[in-house]
């Protein structure tokens, strides 16, 4: 018969973090919590007298994996991360990254311009510049990123 060695504290300790990842959870903000729990970039838009300036966390994402459609009303951009498979010596491997597909779809203020639309892809981030416009120019149009 073979003894195994029980440590409660280890246990406990466990429970313990858990319970603290938990809570810090649920006292997250609204939006924070969808961009945790989902594969959903992060993004931020400014508002110009001429255009919005919308800007999208995708790190670690190759451009040609990106579609961005303007819409009068809204911006979607789809994509995907993909795995890059490593294999660690010494057997222990841990990633926190997410992969696969995601897509959001960001309202906007007022209408935009889709023909005059530009995208450009830096650094992990993809910055948009979409030229307001008066409501009866509109119609939906997809970007290259350059």
């Amino acid at each position: 018969m073979t003894l195994i060695h029980w440590e409660p504290y280890r246990e406990i300790d466990g429970l313990r973090r858990r319970f603290d990842r938990l809570l810090d959870g649920a006292l997250m903000a609204p939006l924070a919590i969808e961009h945790e729990l989902t594969n959903t970039p992060a993004a931020e838009i400014e508002d110009t007298p001429e255009a919005f300036l919308l800007k999208v966390e995708l790190p670690g994402i190759d451009p040609k994996d990106l579609e961005v459609d303007v819409m009068p009303e809204s911006v979607s951009i789809a994509g995907e991360r993909r795995s890059q498979k490593t294999v660690e010596e010494k057997g222990l491997f841990r990633s926190e990254f997410r992969y696969g597909k995601f897509q959001r779809v960001i309202p906007l203020p007022s209408p935009v311009q889709t023909t005059n639309s530009t995208a450009e892809y830096h650094d992990g981030i993809l910055a948009l510049r979409l030229l307001k416009v008066e409501p009866e120019n509109t119609k939906a149009v997809r970007l290259s990123i350059g």
